[in-house]
C-alpha cells in the first residue's frame, strides 16, 4: 500500500480495520484457535497447544478447544488476576497486589466451585505451606505479596481452607471475599459501611446506586446521619437522597458488627490495620451495644433518624422498580431479611442480577466489548441460562465466550 507521508498514519489505521475484517471473514481453525488462546490465557499458544486446539475446531469441537486454553496457568495468573482485581479497591484498579480477596476468587473459579459462594461462604484460599511465604496475616498483605512476586502459579499453588480458621473470625461472621482483608481495607474503612454495600452491588450485581434510586420505598430505615433538609429544602431528600437510603441503609445494616482498625496517625492509609468483628458478647464502648461506632456518627443531622441496634436487614428492593433485579431467581423460597452479613450474601448472590453480571463481565472480557446487538444479547441470555444451570460454574462462562466471539 503506498502511503503519502502526511497521511501515512490514516493509511495505518486502514490497514488495520482491513486486517480485522480479513480475519473475521476468513478465519481458519488455526487463526481460530489462536484468538481462543489469546482471549482466555492472555498469552500466544505454543505450536503443540495450537495444533490440538485447532484440530478440535475442525473436529466441531471449539468448546474443547477453548477448554485446552483454560489448562494454561496464565489463565490464572495474567486474565483472572487482572479480571478480578478491580473489585478490591475503591479506584477499581488492575494495578494493585494480589490479596486474599482475589487468590479466593481465582481458587473458587479453579475448582469450580459455586460461584455464588464468593458471597456468603466460610472460605479463603491461601498459598501452599510447601512455598515457604510469610504466614498469613490478619494485618497485612505479605503473604500475597510473596506469593506474586516469587512468581509462583496460582493454578498449581493456592490451597483452599476455612476463613474462620485462618482469620480467626467466628464461622458465622464470614461472608466470603466480603469479609476478606482486602475488601475490609477498601470498603470498611473509616465512613459508615455503606462503601461494602455500594460496592457489592457495583461488582457483583453490575448495579450502582443511581440506577436503582426509588424514592417510593419507607424511609423508616434511613440513619441519623442523612439530613432531611440537606441545604434547608427536604424537598432534596424526599425526591433525591431517599432513593438510594431508603433500600441501601436496611441492607447496609447487616455489616453493623464491622470495622477495619489501623492506627490512623502512623498508617494513614491503613496497610497494616485488620477487620474487626464485634462477636456475641462483646459491648462497643460507644453505642453499649455489639453494633460499631460508625453506624451512630453525625447522630445531630438528624436527630429522629433511625439508631441501629442490630445487624437485621431488609430488602425494601423485593417490590417496586428494583423487583426487577429477580431477587431469588431460582424461587427457593429465600426470605427478605435477615441478620448479618453472611445472610445478605446469599440474597445478592441469589438474584438474577448477579447472575447476568457474572455473564456480562465475562462476555466483555473476552470478547474485547460489551454486546453490541441482538445476537449478542441472546448469546448473553442463553451463557446465564447455561451458568445457572452449570452450578454457577464460571469456567464454562469463559468457554462459551471464547467460542461465541473465535471468528468465522
Amino acid at each position: 500500500m503506498f502511503c503519502i507521508p502526511n497521511i501515512k498514519s490514516m493509511c495505518s489505521l486502514l490497514f488495520v480495520a482491513l486486517l480485522s475484517v480479513s480475519f473475521s471473514l476468513y478465519a481458519g481453525p488455526r487463526e481460530q484457535a489462536k484468538r481462543i488462546h489469546d482471549r482466555i490465557a492472555g498469552v500466544p499458544p505454543d505450536e503443540t497447544i495450537l495444533t490440538s486446539m485447532a484440530a478440535a475446531i475442525t473436529a466441531n469441537d471449539a468448546t474443547g478447544a477453548a477448554e485446552m486454553a483454560l489448562g494454561h496457568p496464565a489463565f490464572y495468573d495474567v486474565t483472572l488476576k487482572n479480571f478480578i482485581t478491580p473489585w478490591t479497591n475503591e479506584e477499581q484498579t488492575v494495578f494493585a497486589p494480589l490479596n486474599d480477596y482475589t487468590a479466593t476468587v481465582v481458587g473458587i473459579v479453579r475448582d469450580e466451585f459455586d460461584f455464588r459462594r464468593i458471597l456468603y461462604d466460610n472460605i479463603i484460599y491461601v498459598g501452599n505451606d510447601s512455598l515457604g511465604l510469610p504466614a498469613y496475616s490478619n494485618s497485612n498483605n505479605a503473604h500475597y505479596e510473596a506469593l506474586e512476586l516469587q512468581g509462583h502459579s496460582l493454578k498449581d499453588y493456592l490451597v483452599q481452607a476455612d476463613q474462620s480458621v485462618v482469620t480467626g473470625l467466628s464461622a458465622s461472621a464470614t461472608s466470603g471475599v466480603v469479609t476478606s482483608r482486602a475488601a475490609a481495607q477498601a470498603f470498611f474503612i473509616d465512613g459508615t459501611n455503606r462503601a461494602m454495600f455500594r460496592f457489592t452491588m457495583l461488582n457483583h450485581l453490575c448495579t450502582d446506586l443511581e440506577q436503582i434510586k426509588d424514592p417510593t420505598r419507607a424511609h423508616d430505615r434511613v440513619r441519623q446521619d442523612v439530613s432531611r433538609s440537606p441545604g434547608g429544602d427536604s424537598r432534596i431528600f424526599m425526591n433525591a437522597c431517599v432513593g438510594c437510603h431508603a433500600g441501601m441503609d436496611p441492607m447496609a445494616q447487616a455489616y453493623a458488627f464491622y470495622e477495619y482498625e489501623y492506627d490512623t496517625e502512623a498508617d494513614p492509609d491503613g496497610e497494616n490495620g485488620s477487620l474487626v468483628f464485634n462477636d456475641v458478647g462483646f459491648v462497643d464502648p460507644d453505642t453499649g451495644t455489639r453494633v460499631q461506632g460508625k453506624y451512630l456518627i453525625n447522630a445531630n443531622n438528624f436527630k429522629y433518624g433511625f439508631v441501629t441496634a442490630d445487624d437485621r436487614w431488609d430488602n425494601y428492593w423485593r417490590n417496586g422498580p428494583n423487583a426487577l433485579l429477580k431477587w431469588d431467581t431460582l424461587n427457593q423460597g429465600l426470605a427478605s431479611f435477615g441478620n448479618g452479613a453472611k445472610s445478605l450474601g446469599v440474597e445478592l448472590a441469589n438474584s438474577e442480577a448477579f447472575a447476568s453480571c457474572q455473564v456480562e463481565k465475562v462476555f466483555e472480557n473476552v470478547c474485547f466489548r460489551p454486546p453490541e446487538n441482538g445476537a449478542d444479547r441472546t448469546q448473553i441470555a442463553n451463557m446465564v441460562t447455561s451458568f445457572k444451570g452449570s452450578n454457577y460454574n464460571l469456567k464454562q462462562v469463559f468457554v462459551e465466550s471464547a467460542v461465541y466471539c473465535m471468528g468465522d
